[in-house]
């Protein structure tokens, strides 16, 4: 029976590699598929991951903002510092020659 096969085999080798180029062929398109689908979800991932940066930047940016309000320290350099703006007579000129 195994001498069969080996003498259709060795009497047809054209057919023999055609048929193992198509299930290389195949192989390769399924690989081909399942690298394709892993990108796509990576892809989706990090797009994902990118918008949930771009939020939180551009609320950082709104933080950052509203922390460098020039009435919001100005206010709380009164309050907890107890800090005020000098008056003409507390100002002290220094010339440097």
């Amino acid at each position: 029976m195994v001498n069969l096969i080996f003498t259709e085999l060795a009497r047809h080798p054209i057919r023999v590699l055609l048929f193992l180029m198509v299930l290389i062929s195949a192989f390769a398109v399924i690989m081909s598929a399942h690298h394709n689908r892993q990108m796509s979800m990576a892809l989706e991932q990090l797009m994902q991951e990118q918008d949930q940066l771009d939020i939180e930047w551009r609320h950082l940016i709104l933080e950052q903002g509203a922390l460098t309000d020039h009435n919001r320290i100005e206010v709380a350099m009164k309050k907890q510092l107890d800090m005020h703006r000098p008056s003409p007579e507390d100002e002290i000129v220094v010339r440097l020659k």
